[in-house]
């Protein structure tokens, strides 16, 4: 596929720093990726102070910034849970259908190596669902956040 070859050296990941915060809340706070992915945005504050002690001041978290041609696209990040390391993972809308997500996917998981690693994507969001199965996340149940049923992913 050559335009996969070409994403390739567009697609690459770097560290997130504060500087990138605002771009990820503008991020979260899309009505589409909200609608899609059941998370809803938070205030400004909450949002800030969760990303610079929970994500960025967090050593056991694992976070990873997304770029496409320079530009920040969004992010991967990998935590804990009790026992459980799970992963998400958030793209501006801009940057959807593109492969981008599949692309910086691979990546990650080269770089996050804990398994088994889960997600729990919201199960109306068939293509978050479909981009965690192709690169080997297989189903194991499903979970409730509030009323929303989520499907459960693992990659072993």
């Amino acid at each position: 596929m050559a335009d996969s070859a070409g994403m390739d050296e567009l697609v690459r990941l770097r560290d997130v720093t504060e500087a990138d915060l605002e771009v990820l809340l503008e991020q979260e706070h899309d009505p589409e990726a909200q609608r899609r992915s059941r998370f809803p945005a938070r205030e400004r504050e909450a949002f800030m102070r969760h990303w610079k002690t929970n994500i960025l001041g967090d050593p056991a978290v694992f976070v990873r910034g997304v770029t496409v041609g320079g530009e920040l696209a969004g992010n991967l990040v990998a935590w804990w849970e009790g026992e459980r390391r799970f992963i998400g993972y958030w793209f501006g809308r801009a940057f959807w259908g593109r492969g981008i997500g599949s692309r910086a996917m691979e990546l990650f998981l080269g770089e996050e190596r804990v398994r088994p690693l889960y997600a729990d994507p919201f199960h109306g969001n068939t293509a978050s669902v479909r981009l965690l199965e192709k690169h080997g996340f297989r189903r194991e149940g499903t979970v409730h956040h509030g009323e929303d049923e989520h499907v459960l992913l693992v990659l072993r």
